[in-house]
């Protein structure tokens, strides 16, 4: 399967309903990078005026789901890719559109050759949440897996 950003974008927003949900805006993906922007809705604010934290998190996990998509989708027929675990850090407050900026933390052929070897690869992706101003509000690892079929 190739990636782009619109295959990506289609993908997750059939697949994960909250991509639909919040309307998230799939800019740009490759293996190598995924950029996704949470319009601002009033419906996602929280107490102070800005998207909600939960909002944040879905953005940033789903950009690190493109990335996946975009680098192993040509691995779906054999793995499942699975999220491990995620860790995010909160840095500025956040109004407005924000934008979430996901890398592959290791080069798409070593996982590839551990799935080759029979193992079940485990590799992290790192997110950066910015403002319109280009402030990093957050930051997010997101650990993710290539799960082998039964």
């Amino acid at each position: 399967m190739s990636a782009d950003r619109k295959s990506a974008g289609e993908l997750l927003a059939a697949t994960v309903p909250m991509v639909k949900t919040l309307g998230l805006e799939f800019l740009e993906t490759t293996p190598e990078r995924a950029v996704v922007r949470l319009p601002d809705r009033p419906d996602y604010h929280n107490h102070v005026g800005g998207p909600h934290a939960g909002a944040m998190f879905t953005l940033a996990e789903s950009a690190s789901g493109a990335i996946v998509i975009a680098a192993f989708g040509d691995q779906l027929h054999r793995a499942v890719p699975l999220a491990v675990k995620a860790e995010i850090g909160y840095k500025k407050l956040a109004m407005g559109t924000v934008t979430a900026t996901a890398a592959l933390g290791r080069p798409v052929a070593d996982v590839i050759a551990e799935l080759d070897a029979g193992e079940r690869p485990e590799f992290p992706v790192t997110i950066a949440l910015t403002r319109e101003d280009g402030a990093v509000t957050g930051e997010m690892t997101v650990v993710w897996t290539l799960r082998p079929h039964s």
